[in-house]
């Protein structure tokens, strides 16, 4: 059950000014949990020989929840022989694999900050990245030269060269407050922040879920999305280990998820558009994923067009989870409840309060302000930009509330007035992305124009009709929503994620077309100001 988003709801005292939280171990009489790799250790207890993780193919490989731990066990010490010492970072930089999943665990038992990097960086943007971090060891599946760190291979051989049977395992001190990750957003609006999240904000996020039942010790969960980004990082992993299931290891680019489906019978699948999108290019997907119960899409904004066709495939509905990275990353989600049209991301998560602008009215658009144990403790290197003094962090989303339901109608600096209108992009997509042909679309605001800005269609598809593209907005938007302008390219560019870099976007127009053989025409400019 949400918490009445006007009220404040406490299970336990102890919190930073303002946060509310809900304590499950607490209501369970369990000890608090200070580090997420307790987790593991808790699971032992519960079910030694349970298959923990599973990563498939050719060379099939699984870890029991006693394996695992003596692995951390182990990846914990062997890091520690190199200097380390609580609160040095700790580079991660791998596609998602089994090593990845025990490299991230040691680091955090150890007391150390984990700063888990997309391998598709190119070496220099890694190196400065890494740098910028101050990483003391940097654990890469592919060769890479960091000065001032040692670079070790994440692989098998090398995790298990770094520890030994005859040395004790490191354990971190009981420090709930402990940085435990430096995690990039994704930058798709501008340039891309290290947010600092603490043991408590990952545990806050997994302490918040936990009452939704996102996942249980029989469900098998599907590690798709990038473990480098938090929604991979804390909403996959975090949830799997939180909930004692199993983990069923895919490639992020999608490639073998269908066979992961089937072969290890997941039954829970947390994606993001670009990946459902590619399922349902699958001519497999009607047959061979039976197995599944729940499908939870996040990091981009969900087409209701794509969620329709995926649930025509398979019976069954695509639940949003909102959030953000700062948020550790829930903020809400339609697990548990309905899904009531565009825009709806669903109730409020147990132990989040919302608010809407300064909160005279929720119900009329305004920015998205969360309070929650889950927020993260500001941007690296010195803590700026974290919640305020109350607690309360502004997301830089435009959204409301209905009925404790929170809709999210686009990001605050995405918005484009018009003639002193405000206009949504998000809307406008919408629109646009019902239209035959189209894979994916972005709308932008330009300056210019006698109505103020100008409203921007880029476009991707296949037997697209630029004409076609504004007649369809002429008769689906009011006037002032409608572009003034339609780009056609081969693709947009994209975030890890796959959600749509508008920043990079807004770039590419400043300084010529956007890429892929792009065509522009504009289109007749309207005298009326009005809707």
């Amino acid at each position: 059950m949400a918490v009445p988003l006007c009220e404040t709801q406490s299970v336990h005292s102890q919190q930073p000014t303002g946060v509310e939280t809900v304590d499950q171990e607490a209501l369970r009489g369990q000890a608090p949990l200070t580090n997420i790799a307790e987790l593991i250790s808790r699971n032992v207890v519960a079910a030694p020989d349970r298959t923990a993780v599973v990563q498939g193919g050719a060379d099939r490989r699984t870890l029991t929840w006693a394996e695992l731990d003596s692995a951390v066990d182990k990846v914990a010490a062997g890091l520690a022989a190199h200097g380390l010492v609580a609160g040095h970072r700790v580079g991660l930089v791998g596609r998602n694999s089994i090593e990845f999943v025990v490299a991230y665990f040691a680091v955090l038992r150890a007391g150390f900050v984990a700063v888990p990097l997309d391998p598709s960086w190119g070496a220099d943007t890694l190196r400065e990245a890494l740098s910028e971090c101050g990483t003391r060891v940097v654990l890469a599946a592919d060769p890479l030269h960091i000065d001032g760190s040692a670079a070790l291979p994440l692989t098998p051989d090398s995790l298990a060269a770094l520890g030994s049977e005859g040395v004790a395992p490191v354990m971190s001190p009981p420090d709930r407050e402990a940085l435990a990750a430096l995690v990039h957003t994704a930058g798709t609006s501008g340039p891309a922040k290290i947010a600092m999240l603490s043991h408590r904000a990952l545990l806050g996020y997994l302490e918040s879920v936990q009452a939704l039942n996102l996942a249980d010790p029989d469900a098998v969960v599907a590690a798709a999305l990038p473990l480098f980004g938090i929604f991979g990082l804390n909403g996959v992993l975090g949830t799997w280990a939180m909930a004692g299931a199993t983990l069923a290891i895919a490639d992020s680019s999608g490639e073998d998820l269908i066979e992961v489906i089937e072969a290890e019978r997941v039954t829970d699948l947390p994606l993001t558009p670009v990946l459902l999108q590619r399922l349902l290019r699958d001519d497999r997907l009607d047959t061979r994923t039976g197995s599944l119960r729940t499908v939870i899409c996040s990091g981009a904004p969900l087409p209701a067009s794509l969620a329709a066709a995926f649930t025509r495939h398979t019976d069954l509905p695509v639940h949003r989870l909102y959030g953000l990275t700062e948020a550790a990353p829930g903020v809400a989600t339609t697990v548990s409840g309905d899904i009531h049209g565009p825009g709806h991301v669903g109730r409020v998560l147990p132990g989040v309060t919302v608010r809407i602008g300064q909160g005279a009215d929720r119900s009329e658009p305004g920015e998205i302000w969360i309070r929650a144990d889950s927020l993260f403790s500001g941007y690296w290197p010195g803590g700026s930009g974290g919640p305020d003094a109350d607690g309360w962090f502004a997301t830089g989303d435009i959204g409301y509330l209905r009925d404790d339901n929170l809709f999210v109608v686009d990001r605050a600096q995405d918005l484009i007035m018009v003639d002193g209108f405000h206009v949504y992009p998000a809307e406008i997509e919408e629109v646009i992305a019902n239209l035959a042909g189209v894979s994916a679309v972005a709308v932008i605001g330009r300056p210019g124009g006698s109505h103020g800005e100008q409203v921007v269609a880029v476009v991707a598809g296949c037997g697209l009709d630029r004409q076609a593209v504004l007649d369809h907005c002429t008769a689906q938007l009011a006037k002032f929503k409608r572009p003034t302008e339609v780009l056609l390219v081969d693709e947009l560019p994209r975030a890890a994620t796959g959600k749509i870099n508008k920043g990079a976007l807004r770039q590419h127009l400043d300084t010529g077309e956007p890429g892929g053989a792009a065509q522009s025409q504009p289109a007749a400019e309207s005298e009326e100001g009005a809707p």
